[in-house]
């Protein structure tokens, strides 16, 4: 089957949102989904600078938003309702040091973090976390996990604009439904999270039943008042060998309260679920699906995560959104063509939104980054003169 049907198959385009749908839901369309997954800082930079991006792009406080790069390209766009979920409210910042090349300072949340000023943006140097135990769980759980807390209350004209959006917008919406381990180990790090799933798993799974406890409280009014296509979360929880915490931890410990969320969305009509996890995904691929999350995002590929071999294992009940491997935007063209015509046949059926498998690296040529999407595009059956509009392409062709 080949869900593409080209230009005017159904009268008028359709709309991002109802291609998206049914890319989802493996009905035809005119053309498959064109989107992405954002940029680094550095490379939108250097576009910038090289005079590739429009002076405009770039914000008061020098940074270039994704959206706006990525419409300049062509691509569709994903809207998102966020529920007052997570931790909240945050405190003040307070700065501990800081010097030309590096910041360390208190967030919100008490991690004591140190970030550097200068070169290449890095993930932070992490120093201090707020939760260790049971007693400083509680005390962080009091005071940034309270459901009924006030600073959760959203007001009437704020209610007003996202239901208005959600059910008018033609691109497709999502809803967002955080973390359920993610930010756990945000909360305690990594080898704290690690030593505490042995030593005491109980404290673990409190952790997780709370956060659960929270989304069931809190989700239904947003998933009352509004329209989704999609519910959307994050954990990056897995290396490139597999996950942080053990499969068995997660059917046993993790799995049982991420159930009760996943029902409620789907009792909302919502049959799209994905969470945003790099590294390497297999051991949790059949976890999820079994949970009720059925979308795999953003599929990175180096860690071992083969979009077309998981297509053949799961068929249509697996759904993908990434899986194009970033190393090939390093690799050059030829690289690229390969990729893509690997992936095409199992993106033709159906079921799987093909992008960069993360973020865009640095140090891509614009000439590179050019070719990928007007590849790609011509892949997903998008017309030439369609391809052609793209604000990129005024300058450029193949």
């Amino acid at each position: 089957m080949d869900i593409r049907q080209g230009e005017g198959r159904f009268g008028a385009d359709l709309t991002p949102r109802e291609r998206f749908r049914r890319v989802m839901h493996y009905q035809y369309v005119d053309y498959i989904s064109h989107l992405e997954f954002g940029y680094w800082d550095e490379l939108k930079q250097t576009w910038w600078e090289q005079g590739h991006l429009p002076r405009s792009f770039r914000q008061a406080d020098g940074s270039i938003p994704d959206r706006l790069v990525e419409e300049f390209f062509g691509v569709e766009q994903i809207e998102r309702v966020e529920p007052p979920i997570g931790a909240r409210p945050l405190r003040n910042i307070e700065v501990i040091e800081r010097t030309a090349e590096r910041i360390t300072y208190r967030d919100g949340l008490g991690v004591l973090r140190q970030e550097q000023l200068t070169g290449t943006r890095t993930i932070p140097h992490f120093l201090e976390f707020p939760v260790r135990d049971r007693a400083s769980w509680e005390a962080f759980r009091d005071e940034f996990l309270d459901p009924s807390h006030p600073d959760r209350i959203i007001p009437p004209e704020e209610w007003a604009a996202k239901e208005a959006m959600s059910r008018t917008s033609t691109n497709p919406v999502s809803v967002w439904f955080g973390s359920f381990i993610g930010w756990i180990r945000d909360w305690t790090g990594f080898e704290t999270l690690a030593y505490l799933s042995m030593d005491d798993p109980d404290l673990v799974e409190e952790m997780v039943a709370h956060l659960s406890q929270m989304l069931l409280h809190i989700l239904p009014e947003t998933l009352m008042r509004c329209q989704f296509d999609a519910a959307a979360g994050w954990e990056d929880i897995c290396f490139n060998s597999g996950p942080i915490l053990s499969p068995k931890f997660f059917k046993e410990r993790i799995i049982p309260h991420m159930k009760p969320v996943m029902r409620l969305l789907r009792q909302h009509g919502i049959d799209v679920i994905w969470t945003d996890c790099d590294g390497n995904i297999l051991k949790l691929i059949p976890l999820w699906m079994e949970a009720g999350l059925n979308c795999m995002f953003p599929l990175e590929v180096h860690p071992g995560n083969d979009p077309v071999a998981l297509k053949r294992e799961y068929g249509r009940d697996l759904l993908i959104r990434g899986g194009f491997d970033k190393f090939c935007l390093w690799e050059g063209k030829e690289a690229i063509l390969k990729e893509l015509k690997r992936l095409e046949p199992a993106v033709a059926e159906g079921g799987f939104i093909p992008h960069v498998d993360h973020r865009c690296p640095g140090n891509v040529p614009f000439d590179t980054y050019c070719y990928y999407i007007w590849e790609k595009c011509h892949m997903l059956g998008w017309p030439e003169d369609r391809i052609k509009s793209f604000r990129a392409f005024a300058k450029w062709r193949p």
